[in-house]
């Protein structure tokens, strides 16, 4: 997953970034999976109006096309979680570009600049949050992709939570706990958390919610964190192991 201990003045030239890239593949692009004539709800206007949301449909579109469920799941049942994933965004172009990210990715076909553009979104989204509700008491674990809520950083561990992990060697991986009961865990240390503190104030906002796992088993949700004092800043899933795993 990406992640960042730089400032926030990274977000500005990664967005003109990630639209040059995506802009020059919305050009190429036919348009949405779907006749924009018949379009009748938030998400799906907010797609035909932008180019750029377009051209990730598309690709949406064109990946499922050749999904197969990983653990026997229905193919057409595991696309309507996906697609009402995307529809519950509204208008919400980094809540729609998530949905649109999580779907490509289970579908096995996520392109790299669309998950830049992911998180370039939803990083200024964050900060747009932190921005107007400076503050703000902690706020429940988002549920929805796309929302985002307050929260303290409460432990800085190891992976498996044994050393601080100010202290910890690199390949003792990362375990943070925040708060409203969210968790991030890496393999590796994630410099956005190393950067950080306990009791550092932190906007997560759920960018991922696994859709294709076995029945019960919903881990590996990935949040977007941006740490609102120290400017830390990662994508990391609330699990040591995704949907399926050991």
């Amino acid at each position: 997953m990406l992640s960042s201990s730089r400032g926030f003045s990274w977000l500005v030239p990664a967005i003109a970034l990630a639209c040059a890239i995506i802009c020059g593949t919305a050009a190429r692009a036919e348009g949405p999976s779907f006749d924009c004539r018949k379009a009748s709800l938030p998400a799906e206007k907010a797609i035909c109006a932008d180019p750029q949301l377009s051209a990730i449909d598309a690709l949406v579109a064109k990946a499922f096309t050749g999904f197969e469920p990983a653990f026997g799941g229905d193919k057409r049942k595991i696309a309507r979680a996906l697609i009402a994933d995307r529809n519950a965004c509204g208008q919400d172009a980094a809540c729609i570009v998530s949905a649109q990210n999580n779907a490509l990715q289970t579908y096995g076909n996520a392109p790299s600049w669309v998950q830049d553009y992911n998180i370039a979104l939803i990083g200024k989204k964050a900060l747009d949050i932190a921005a107007r509700h400076s503050g703000s008491p902690d706020q429940p674990l988002p549920s929805s992709i796309g929302q985002c809520a307050f929260t303290h950083i409460t432990a800085l561990t190891t992976r498996l939570g044994d050393d601080p992990l100010e202290t910890a060697s690199p390949e003792a991986g990362s375990l943070a706990r925040f708060s409203n009961d969210g968790a991030g865990v890496s393999y590796e240390r994630e410099p956005g958390l190393a950067s950080s503190k306990v009791g550092d104030p932190v906007v997560m906002c759920l960018i991922s919610i696994p859709r294709d796992c076995p029945e019960g088993d919903d881990r590996g949700r990935v949040y977007y964190g941006v740490d609102l004092t120290l400017k830390g800043t990662w994508a990391l899933p609330d699990s040591q192991h995704m949907c399926g795993g050991a």
